[in-house]
């Protein structure tokens, strides 16, 4: 059963998207993926928010470019975590996707990434660290995930 939503505003996030999918996926993380547009489907986005935690999610990764206002309206619609991702849009490189998701009012958090690549990795590592305050496996899989990497600095160190 899917622990984790991976929502997109549009097919053309899935390219940035993808990056959370796979890092999900080597953690053991399952997830469902959908595109749900906040502004051409604000009715499924108002349900999909509303039913998320009653099918079983835990929490939400949501990506949207321009406007942005994806994870907000989710946030808006559930009770469960939203992280936003902002992908990098042509116009303004993410910076309009960034400032839309980390202005939102108080009273609906959204937890706001990186811009792009390293947001959506650093998206399903914070998931995982959140699941993991409840499912000991899977704060395990984080803290040898954590122990690979500590052990790739050090053997880059020794190449230098």
């Amino acid at each position: 059963m899917a622990k984790v939503g991976l929502v997109m505003g549009s097919i053309s996030d899935w390219p940035t998207m993808q990056l959370a999918a796979e890092q999900l996926t080597m953690l053991g993380i399952d997830y469902e993926r959908h595109v749900i547009s906040a502004h051409r489907m604000p009715t499924t986005l108002q349900t999909y928010g509303e039913q998320a935690a009653a099918r079983g999610l835990q929490l939400i990764i949501a990506g949207a470019g321009g406007a942005a206002h994806l994870p907000g309206m989710l946030a808006a619609n559930t009770l469960l975590p939203v992280i936003g991702v902002p992908i990098k849009t042509r116009a303004l490189n993410g910076v309009d996707s960034l400032l839309s998701i980390v202005q939102m009012p108080a009273g609906v958090p959204v937890a706001t990434m990186a811009i792009g690549e390293a947001g959506a990795k650093n998206a399903a590592l914070m998931a995982a660290q959140i699941l993991g305050l409840q499912d000991e496996k899977i704060q395990h899989v984080v803290l040898n995930f954590r122990q690979q990497q500590r052990q790739e600095a050090e053997q880059s160190e020794q190449q230098f």
